[in-house]
């Protein structure tokens, strides 16, 4: 039986996830069309007929694993430009929280802006989008924000760690506010029962991330790090895995395989829902292995970097045991890392005084790290 604290916790977690009261269900469809310009194709004709979805997406997981950093490579973009606008929310929720949007309303930030490598069927997801929050020196991070955080989450931390002299890039991840498709209200599109749609936007992210460093080395930055919150923290890892200029990540909330945290998850309960009757949890790890840290640490340990790994202990979406399996890796592996474990769940951690605590420790590893 569960303590009282921890009843209160998950008491807690099911209120805050029951906010969201507008996740659609969608059908499981394996969007094979969205591997048509990938790389690691091997022989596959982009566009020809696929007779067997599974085993051609199953087959491609594989290649990709086996050739990610071609996978994950991409043309620098030629386009970097800083625009100045009036700060929106972009609230996923069904009704949008007035007191945010009278926070943000009248207030203008700076943001990068570029054309993503990685092009999909929606304008608006093509132009990335990366609030610029710039401080003195030469240290700075790219900060991946949760799955449907709204645009204005994170600005405090960002501000915190300017005070420590640490520039920071706030990436809008795909399909996330001001790169949501018109046609949804959350952000969907970056995971949900479509396989390969999913698969394509990690893509994206991860190529984005590195687009970033690209522009703050531009910018004459030398010394490089990652910030990444759940979703956020699987491109961070992932991203890492692939890019030797990243000797700083911190993930915040960390898990296995992409599928796992959406089969036993409680805030991806719908999309299980949709796909569970066509699917079982082996394959679609198989089908998001390419997607998912687990799959990434032979690529990861190549190149010497301090990690903080940051989980709950009565986190209902990426659940505890998962995340503990990130750890053995990373001793397995004999990864410099160090590891905290909080109080409180996956959602409360946004709430005082847990957010207090994320980002005191958040703050204090990325400044002792990036002295040492």
């Amino acid at each position: 039986m569960p303590s009282r604290y921890a009843q209160w916790m998950y008491d807690w977690e099911h209120r805050l996830t029951s906010v969201d009261n507008n996740r659609v269900v969608r059908p499981l469809d394996w969007g094979v069309e969205w591997a048509r310009d990938w790389p690691c194709q091997n022989g596959c004709r982009p566009g020809q007929a696929v007779e067997n979805p599974e085993k051609f997406l199953i087959d491609f997981n594989r290649r990709i694993v086996a050739s990610s950093d071609e996978f994950y490579s991409y043309k620098t973009p030629t386009d970097f430009r800083l625009e100045k606008r009036e700060v929106q929310v972009f609230s996923t929720r069904e009704v949008p929280d007035p007191k945010l949007e009278a926070k943000a309303k009248g207030t203008f930030g700076e943001f990068l802006r570029f054309t993503a490598p990685v092009k999909t069927p929606y304008a608006e997801n093509n132009l990335v989008n990366a609030r610029w929050f710039p401080a003195r020196g030469r240290r700075a991070i790219v900060l991946l924000p949760h799955w449907n955080a709204d645009a204005i989450a994170y600005v405090s931390l960002c501000r915190v760690l300017n005070m420590l002299g640490i520039s920071v890039l706030r990436l809008s991840m795909p399909y996330h506010d001001i790169r949501m498709p018109a046609e949804i209200s959350r952000a969907d599109y970056a995971v949900s029962a479509n396989i390969g749609r999913t698969l394509d936007a990690v893509r994206q992210g991860v190529v984005d991330i590195r687009c970033c460093l690209d522009w703050l080395e531009q910018q004459g930055y030398s010394t490089l790090g990652i910030v990444g919150t759940s979703l956020g923290s699987c491109y961070a890892f992932i991203a890492a895995a692939h890019d030797p200029r990243i000797r700083v990540a911190a993930f915040n909330h960390a898990s296995t395989y992409v599928a796992d945290v959406v089969w036993h998850g409680q805030s991806t309960r719908h999309i299980r829902k949709g796909m569970e009757s066509e699917i079982t949890l082996e394959t679609l790890r198989q089908s998001w292995l390419a997607v998912s840290p687990m799959a990434y640490f032979d690529q990861f340990s190549r190149w010497p970097r301090k990690s903080l790994i940051i989980y709950a202990k009565y986190d209902l979406t990426f659940l505890p045991e998962l995340s503990r399996d990130v750890v053995v890796e990373f001793k397995r592996y004999g990864l410099d890392h160090k590891v905290v474990v909080l109080p409180c769940g996956h959602y409360t951690m946004g709430e005082a005084p847990y957010n207090y605590m994320d980002g005191w420790q958040l703050a204090s590893f990325l400044r002792t790290a990036f002295e040492g």
